[in-house]
Formats: structure tokens, C-alpha cells, sequence
């Protein structure tokens, strides 16, 4: 019997069949647009687009594990160290995902203290600065939390990074695009 480790064989299925699950299964049923919508001569980015770009990069990453790094000499096993690490990192994604979610509504509600009138978060979901506030705060927290979990402390420059990739994301998919509302604005 060899010792040899699978961790890359086994981590490599795993994100294969969930990529491919995410591709063909949640994506179709998730979504009301294709990758691509066409109305009236008039090209649009459809619903599915971005989330199917996902899923492909996370099924190459999958396969790149299972067919050049599946016999690699260097995998670790993996153990209670490598789970636990794991489950912060899902803490850290759930709390971040949640900051994304209830950001803007909570900033709205957080205004609305002051205002005889209230705002109403679903009207102005599609406007500046109201639009950007999970995405932004959400953000950050996600791609700062990640750097400092794998530095061992919380530095302003996992801040930075975080807030510079953010604002990158928010440059390249909002603003060239009238119809496109950031992570969660849709769903709110």
C-alpha cells in the first residue's frame, strides 16, 4: 500500500463536478437570460454570463489538478489543520457574502434615521453611491479578510489591496454597462 497523497486528485474531482454542476445545472435554473441576450439588433450581457465564466475557470482549475498535479511529489495530506483552515475561509466567504447582501440596505436604514422621508433601498439599488456600498464593504472584507487570514495578521496593506481590487471590479463590470446591476443588487 503507498503513502502517496491524493489531495490534488481528490480536490480536483470536487471542483470539476461542482463546476460542472454550477455550468449546467444552477446557473440554467437560476438565471432568466442566457450567457448573451439579443432584443432588437441590441447585444446585451444576459444574466448567466458572468457566473458560467466562473464556473469555467473553477472547471479548469479542476482539471489542470486532476490530469498535470494529480501524482505531484509535493501535495499535502490533508488533515485537521488543512480543514480548519478551510472553515475559516468558508466563515470568512459567508460573512463577507452577508456584508454584500445587507450592506446597502442597512446603509439605507442606518440614512433613514435622519430622513423625515424614508428612502427605500430596492429604488435605489441601481444608483450611486447606494449600488456600490455591499459590493464595496463586501468586497474588501472578502479579498482583505482572505490576504490577512493567509498572512497571520491584518495589515492596511490587505486593506489596500482589497480596496484597489474592489474598485477595479467596480470599474471594469459596472461602468461600462448601464444594465448591469453589481452582486446582490439583482436579487434585492
Amino acid at each position: 500500500m503507498s503513502n502517496e497523497s491524493r489531495s490534488n486528485l481528490v480536490l480536483g474531482i470536487f471542483f470539476a463536478v461542482f463546476a460542472l454542476l454550477l455550468i449546467f445545472v444552477w446557473i440554467p435554473l437560476d438565471t432568466d437570460t442566457g450567457l448573451i441576450e439579443k432584443v432588437r439588433r441590441q447585444v446585451t450581457i444576459g444574466d448567466a454570463l458572468a457566473p458560467t465564466v466562473a464556473g469555467i475557470f473553477l472547471l479548469i482549475g479542476g482539471l489542470i489538478l486532476i490530469v498535470f498535479e494529480r501524482k505531484a511529489a509535493d501535495q499535502p495530506e490533508i488533515d485537521p489543520v488543512n480543514l480548519g483552515f478551510m472553515a475559516v475561509v468558508f466563515v470568512l466567504l459567508a460573512a463577507s457574502f452577508l456584508v454584500m447582501r445587507y450592506g446597502g440596505p442597512a446603509l439605507v436604514a442606518l440614512v433613514n434615521l435622519t430622513r423625515e422621508t424614508p428612502l427605500e433601498y430596492r429604488l435605489l439599488r441601481d444608483s450611486a453611491p447606494w449600488k456600490f456600498t455591499g459590493f464595496f464593504f463586501g468586497g474588501t472584507l472578502m479579498i482583505g479578510g482572505l490576504i490577512s487570514l493567509v498572512e497571520g495578521r491584518v495589515t492596511p496593506r490587505a486593506v489596500l489591496i482589497g480596496v484597489i481590487a474592489v474598485l477595479a471590479m467596480i470599474a471594469v463590470y459596472d461602468l461600462p454597462f448601464d444594465d448591469l446591476l453589481l452582486p446582490p443588487n439583482g436579487d434585492v
